[in-house]
């Protein structure tokens, strides 16, 4: 579409994603390389297969095609009878042997959907394929960035990692759109205990842009095949977190529609995000199926593993989980969304809540411990090894040995910050619930001590009474209930 035929119109986004997800195996998908890279040394982690030495040859690791299977019965795929691996033939220095092992035109999942929830209304995203294929090696920019360096160094300890590319169809409108995918995409990922997202890129996206004129779009929101081949897409690359794409996509969404409104022509091309400087840069011309010659991988026999699909078991997914937290605890829409934000905080909450009321679990779960974590900016895998602390602290508060208040405000929050447990913060701030006799002599003398405000109580002032609430909690140190307390001030008033 030419510059001067769309500038005078309201412009329409059309975005389509392609996910690079690091798939969660002990091994390499071609070799036996370990993929645990967390602190190896550079070039430390290969072998002759996967830095593409002459004679070397691949073997496809079977747990890499399991957890593939998987994704494809979560977004509900076609898996064909018959599925094989392509070469894909382009030169890069993190591409050891001029070309990727991958899939393409009988990728292992094809024609799946995975539904999100913009604004309160679900919407059905169409997966046109997700396929296997190897990751590269990793660049490193010394002295500068993409473009300024004075060299770039190389680590293959990444080539090999088994990648599953997750293709969508141009179902997307908006950067916001685009976001509230990837997290689900991310969290059925993470159910499915294929994904570690606390893995350095374990998660990459390039997504392909266009603009198209607003009247192009059909009412249910789709576009016409030849209005998309017309509309030259720029692909935005290196992009590594869902908060990530929605930025780039906001940005290359701007400069498209500046440089249309100024009368330039889209150029159809590769640009780089540029994270630090919040920009996009143009690296390449955009290139097309056929400069990367693919033919067939003669060293892999064909696939057949659409039987899988029945056999492999997946787990209860996020959507199905929270309807039934629902259901089965009586919680709110709120409540059951934070629950399941990840398999890990669900699986504690059902914990707790088999020895614990399930609104009280929940309490602890969903807004206490997780709102302490946020404010840290910590995650519940991060105290994985303290659980068991976590849920003795809710026990203490279950047996009244310890007010609520105190709990949250003072003893999780020194279990988080210090690594003390419950009952030793307990112990040292003095926190055991008063006992019955020191609340009401606690109580007693802050009516004595406050004549003006029992006055004010009299005359009707409903407020005064938090203030000898107060009064009393400060005498007893805070272990007092607060609940007792404003009873015991109202009886003793009364009287």
């Amino acid at each position: 579409m030419t510059a001067q035929a769309t500038q005078q119109r309201d412009f329409a986004v059309v975005i389509g994603l392609e996910v690079h997800v690091q798939l969660e195996t002990d091994t390499k998908v071609f070799c036996g390389c370990s993929t645990d890279l967390a602190d190896a040394e550079p070039n430390t982690h290969t072998c002759p297969t996967c830095l593409g030495l002459p004679g070397a040859l691949p073997v496809i690791n079977e747990a890499a095609v399991e957890s593939a299977v998987k994704l494809g019965k979560a977004i509900d795929a076609e898996i064909p009878e018959e599925t094989r691996f392509h070469r894909k033939n382009y030169y890069y220095p993190d591409l050891p042997k001029n070309f990727q092992i991958t899939q393409y035109d009988a990728p292992l999942c094809q024609d799946g959907v995975l539904e999100i929830a913009v604004e309160g209304e679900r919407r059905a995203i169409e997966i046109e394929r997700a396929h296997l294929e190897e990751d590269p090696g990793s660049l490193q920019h010394e002295g500068g960035n993409i473009e300024t360096a004075d060299h770039t160094l190389v680590n293959y300890n990444r080539a090999g990692i088994p990648l599953m590319e997750i293709v969508t169809r141009p179902d997307f409108r908006s950067p916001n759109d685009t976001r509230v995918f990837l997290a689900k995409l991310e969290e059925v990922l993470e159910y499915l205990g294929i994904f570690d997202s606390q893995r350095d890129g374990s998660l990459r996206i390039d997504a392909n842009i266009s603009l198209v004129s607003g009247d192009e779009i059909e009412a249910d929101g789709s576009i016409d095949g030849e209005t998309l081949v017309e509309a030259n897409r720029t692909e935005v690359k290196n992009i590594s977190s869902h908060k990530g794409a929605e930025k780039a996509l906001a940005y290359e969404v701007t400069r498209q529609k500046n440089a249309v409104r100024r009368g330039r022509e889209i150029e159809q091309e590769t640009r780089h995000w540029d994270e630090s400087r919040g920009i996009t840069v143009s690296m390449r011309s955009k290139e097309e199926e056929k400069d990367y010659r693919y033919f067939r991988e003669a060293d892999l026999p064909v696939l057949r593993v659409a039987d899988w699909k029945e056999a492999i078991e997946i787990p209860e997914l996020p959507d199905a989980r929270r309807e039934r937290f629902r259901e089965e605890y009586g919680l709110g829409e709120e409540a059951a969304s934070k629950l399941t934000s990840t398999k890990q905080v669900a699986d504690f909450y059902e914990d707790l809540a088999s020895d614990f009321e399930s609104n009280l679990a929940a309490t602890w779960v969903a807004d206490d411990l997780l709102g302490e974590l946020n404010y840290r900016d910590m995650a519940i895998t991060d105290v994985a090894d303290r659980l068991d602390e976590i849920r003795r602290l809710v026990e203490l508060v279950a047996e009244e040995q310890i007010t609520a208040k105190n709990a949250r405000e003072v003893v999780l929050r020194e279990m988080l910050d210090s690594g003390a447990d419950p009952d030793s913060v307990v112990e040292d701030e003095g926190l055991g619930k008063t006992d019955d006799d020191a609340v009401a002599a606690a109580v007693a003398a802050a009516i004595k001590e406050n004549p003006e405000a029992v006055d004010d109580i009299e005359s009707g002032d409903e407020g005064a009474i938090n203030f000898l609430v107060g009064q009393v909690m400060g005498k007893t140190g805070g272990s007092a209930d607060p609940g007792q307390v404003n009873r015991l001030l109202r009886e003793r008033l009364e009287g």
